[in-house]
């Protein structure tokens, strides 16, 4: 039985990292979206980026960024507590 420890530790870390890629490519999917159609006109006039529109999107992705980035951590605060309370429920029902 032991062998199987390692195992399942690998599937794991696996699965975890297939969801951190997933996750990623979802954040990079919404935030291209959303700063394309705030920062960049319908009807294309060049075909490069205008200085304008750079700065825009510049501007929208450090924000996006930041703000997923400030959601993570409150996520991982909450979730922390949550264990903290539920560890200390169990102890109560315990004692």
């Amino acid at each position: 039985m032991a062998a199987n420890i390692p195992q399942l530790d690998n599937a794991k870390l696996q699965l975890v990292q297939e969801l951190e890629i997933e996750m990623m490519s979802d954040m990079y999917t919404r935030m291209t979206a959303a700063c394309h159609k705030k920062c960049i006109p319908p009807k294309y006039r060049e075909a490069d980026l205008g200085k304008g529109e750079a700065v825009c999107l510049d501007r929208c992705i450090a924000k996006y960024l930041d703000i997923h980035e400030r959601i993570g951590k409150k996520l991982t605060q909450l979730s922390m507590q949550d264990e903290d309370f539920m560890k200390k429920m169990q102890a109560e029902q315990k004692t």
